[in-house]
């Protein structure tokens, strides 16, 4: 599977929940995995019920087996302190700039600079090895903005390779466009089946081609499950509500006739509910790309749950015990 997993998707539809996941499906059976948040929202630290991420890489779960989870919370000025101590040796010059206010001007006002720092930073990560050469992370997960800025967010550096076209800006932005446009790097869509999600994910998949950009799959979350369809609505509605009556009245519930009604009401939301799926699927379909799904956990996302999902994951996805 490709090294850098980026998880994108339209707001609400749960991408930090199934980004978390995804990096505890891959960190199964010894595996280490490091989950990045990029937009500053510590959902990550939410989800694992740890304090507040720094910018540090933080050990935040033991998976299946024996893997690990790192997780990295990216402050775009800190990663600028890194770069210009990496390129220009500007250790203690670097931290005078911040006092000034340079580098807030820089990673706010400058235009993709602060993109560019956090594209960066997580692909040092799918790069970085250890003393015997090993990679220190199986796989770099990444919490990435949503659809609508994804594409724009990723090829950032293409832009920025262009405009500065030598010298290490021009040499750093090119590493890392080597690593997002190539077969290491997968972005997923995580969407609902409902339509503003799904047409999103349909654009954001367009956008993405059109890019240049590896799209992966489509990871349907909150899936419901299928209890009734519009054939055994019917047949309930029909000849047999007294049938619906006997059956309530045999398990014990008093005045069972008043209950017809409702219950028939809200199996026939749930047929048009799962018509109305069925169509999404079709839409996504035509993507021709492969599609997850994900189930809704009634009881909402918790440790248990992001290791439900996780099971999930790594069944879908084929991950392999190491």
């Amino acid at each position: 599977m490709s090294r850098l997993q980026v998880v994108s998707g339209k707001g609400g539809t749960g991408k930090t929940t199934v980004a978390a996941a995804l990096a505890l499906a891959l960190a199964t059976e010894g595996r280490r995995t490091l989950l990045v948040e990029v937009e500053g929202r510590q959902g990550i630290a939410q989800l694992f019920e740890t304090e507040a991420l720094p910018y540090e890489e933080r050990k935040i779960a033991v998976a299946p087996g024996g893997g690990e989870v790192y997780a990295l919370a990216i402050d775009a000025e800190r990663a600028l302190l890194d770069y210009l101590q990496m390129f220009y040796k500007l250790g203690a010059a670097g931290r005078a700039l911040k006092k000034l206010g340079a580098i807030d001007f820089a990673t706010t006002i400058a235009p993709g600079v602060r993109d560019v720092l956090l594209t960066g930073k997580a692909c040092e990560a799918v790069r970085r090895k250890d003393r015997a050469g090993r990679f220190v992370y199986d796989h770099v997960v990444m919490d990435a903005p949503p659809t609508g800025r994804v594409t724009r967010f990723l090829n950032v550096n293409d832009e920025v390779a262009g405009l500065a076209r030598m010298g290490p800006v021009h040499h750093q932005a090119q590493s890392v466009m080597r690593v997002i446009k190539s077969p290491e790097t997968a972005v997923h869509l995580v969407t609902l089946l409902e339509e503003m999600p799904v047409q999103e994910t349909a654009d954001g998949v367009a956008e993405l081609r059109a890019a240049g950009l590896p799209v992966g799959d489509v990871l349907v979350n909150m899936v419901r499950p299928r209890l009734l369809d519009e054939d055994a609505v019917r047949a309930a509605a029909g000849d047999r509500r007294a049938g619906v009556a006997r059956a309530l009245a045999a398990a014990g519930v008093s005045g069972p006739e008043r209950l017809v009604d409702p219950l028939l009401a809200q199996a026939a939301e749930h047929a048009r509910r799962v018509e109305l799926e069925r169509e999404q699927r079709e839409a996504l379909a035509k993507l021709r790309m492969p599609v997850r799904e994900l189930p809704l956990l009634g009881g909402g996302v918790d440790l248990a749950g992001l290791y439900h999902l996780a099971r999930t994951l790594r069944r879908d996805l084929g991950v392999s015990d190491a």
